[in-house]
């Protein structure tokens, strides 16, 4: 064992850069690899691109001739880049991606053979279902499941195979992946979203949730990863001696990029482009050889769809450049571990972003209403957001003073949380007259745009509002974002449905709707007054503070994965059309 580690240190200190091929503007390359809209005008008849267009925005299905020539077209197209293979892409309960390859390549002859792809093997597949996690809802010899094409999430080529992105369900229709809850999520929250937009704007007709992950993780050289039986079986060191330096000067954090490192982020980077992943943003983390990527916000669906993607480029580039990616949430003691912050909010087809302040009284009322929503929501579904997260790496990061707390709790800032304190003492009871009204909304319109800026960062938050969005950052960062968005997505309809109702209520009972509108905000106000915290959550002060409000404290994942057994929890994922008891 010495003579190997001598042997690593000595492969480590020779090793020089990898050149990189591409040397071009970003901006020609991104999204080449990718069947987006663009290329299918290309391609497609203008009825197949009209049709196509429909099932991307507005879930409508397209018929078998329809599909037929999406195919065909996919298949054309794919051939261009080099395609030999395609394979049906699917996430199951595995938290990674599968595939299985088929050829384009068919026999019509002696001697004689076409690329051939119809509507048939792009619509659906059947791969063995039987080996896949399943929660026990199937036998081993029930081998049969389906994936069945989201035209949603645009198919790409990678490594010479056009990948589709399918959803993953069982002969009986159960789902056995994440993408399916996810779209079902989604689409509820749409529902409900789109019915409270319409008491500020009547144009509303689609709110999309959007995702922007942070994705962190460690880089090893593969001869000092090598030597390493532990970080090689299990992704994390399981004994050894305490680094001689490890993070105390905070010097590596937000410093200088090495030259090794730049060229494999520079490699991974260009591949993640080419297929439409948008990451702008490259930096070192807090932890030697810890480093962090993000891109731009996206479709949550497809955000998703596009971490999982990179998660698998990191780790083929990474072994182009001598590197193994440790994605592990805690693989070395007694330095920072790695999560994945999830930035999510809400987005109308006019172009508005609900969880940021407007410019006037109306606009405003609209960012409260959303934004209490959200919180209302937090504080009635904070186990479960932590069961969401739930995993043994995340259990190793959690609350050890280098990440959130397993303790739930929301952090919106001084500025709105004086705003929302005035809310809720200002409005009477009893009847509204026309000043109270007219003092309420100047005062609404007084949320400062440079909110955005003026919101202070709190990094011990859970759940932290940053000026136009939440962070969820207690996701762990080998975790698929699925599962932390189905909760999210699916509360937040709950809660949404829940206020549309009350609001109605009260117009019925006589109050004009910005006066039933202000009386409910001021109502959950009060309501979830305890899951907001802006202090120090590293702290064991918090620890005690939260007791008392009567928070939960769920340390652990054998405690956290308890939640999903509550009657509540079944009740609100079958009621909202995301998950069945039995699927749950």
């Amino acid at each position: 064992m010495a003579n190997q580690r001598m042997q690593a240190y000595y492969d480590v200190l020779h090793r020089t850069p990898k050149p990189i091929d591409f040397d071009g503007k970003i901006s020609e390359i991104f999204g080449e690899n990718v069947f987006h809209l663009e290329v299918m005008r290309e391609y497609l008849p203008a009825e197949a691109y009209k049709s196509m267009k429909q099932a991307i925005y507005e879930g409508t299905r397209l018929d078998r001739a329809m599909a037929d020539q999406v195919a065909s077209a996919m298949k054309d197209w794919a051939l261009t880049k080099g395609a030999t293979h395609y394979t049906h892409w699917f996430q199951p309960l595995t938290g990674s991606t599968a595939e299985k390859h088929d050829a384009f390549f068919k026999p019509v002859g002696p001697g004689k053979a076409i690329e051939r792809f119809d509507g048939d093997l792009l619509v659906q597949q059947e791969p063995d279902a039987s080996s896949f996690p399943n929660g026990g809802i199937r036998n081993t010899f029930e081998a049969r499941g389906y994936t069945a094409w989201d035209p949603s999430s645009p198919a790409f080529v990678i490594d010479k195979t056009l990948c589709i992105p399918t959803i993953f369900i069982a002969y009986t229709g159960e789902a056995l992946d994440y993408k399916m809850p996810l779209l079902k999520a989604l689409q509820a929250v749409n529902n409900s979203a789109v019915d409270v937009c319409r008491y500020f704007d009547k144009n509303v007709d689609k709110v999309t949730a959007t995702l922007g992950w942070e994705q962190e993780y460690f880089l090893v050289d593969k001869a000092l990863f090598n030597a390493r039986p532990d970080l090689m079986m299990t992704g994390r060191a399981l004994f050894g001696h305490a680094s001689a330096k490890g993070q105390q000067l905070d010097d590596h954090y937000f410093g200088s990029i090495t030259a090794r490192v730049t060229a494999f982020m520079r490699e991974f980077e260009t591949d993640a482009i080419r297929l439409g992943i948008p990451v702008t943003t490259r930096h070192n983390e807090v932890a030697p050889n810890q480093f962090e990527c993000a891109p731009i916000f996206e479709e949550c669906n497809l955000a998703n769809d596009h971490n999982l993607l990179l998660m698998d480029i990191l780790e083929k580039v990474a072994r182009r450049h001598d590197f193994r990616v440790l994605l592990h949430e805690k693989p070395f003691a007694g330095v920072n571990g790695s999560g994945k912050h999830n930035n999510w909010s809400l987005s109308t087809n006019t172009g508005v972003n609900l969880l940021a302040p407007g410019k006037n009284p109306k606009s405003n009322m609209q960012f409260l209403t959303f934004f209490v929503n959200t919180i209302k929501a937090i504080h009635d579904n904070s186990d479960l957001l932590r069961a969401a997260i739930a995993g043994a790496g995340n259990d190793h990061r959690l609350g050890a003073n280098e990440a959130p707390p397993a303790i739930i709790s929301a952090f919106i800032g001084s500025q709105l949380t004086e705003v929302l304190d005035k809310l809720e003492k200002s409005i009477k009871a009893g009847k509204m007259t026309p000043e109270d009204k007219t003092e309420l909304k100047l005062n609404i319109g007084k949320i400062p745009q440079i909110l955005l800026d003026n919101t202070d960062r709190n990094r011990t938050s859970p759940f932290a509002f940053t000026g136009n969005k939440f962070e969820f950052r207690a996701v762990g960062s080998s975790a698929n974002c699925s599962s932390a968005m189905i909760v999210l997505n699916t509360i937040m309809a709950k809660q949404l449905q829940l206020f549309k109702a009350s609001v109605d209520a009260r117009i019925k009972k006589g109050d004009s709707k910005d006066e039933a509108i202000l009386k409910e905000l001021q109502k959950l106000i009060k309501e979830s007054k305890k899951i907001r915290f802006e202090g120090n959550g590293y702290g064991d002060e918090w620890v005690k503070e939260a007791k008392k409000r009567g928070l939960s404290n769920l340390k652990d994942t054998p405690r956290a994965l308890q939640v999903w057994h509550d009657k509540g929890v079944a009740s609100l994922f079958d009621e909202m059309g995301v998950l069945t008891p039995r699927e749950l």
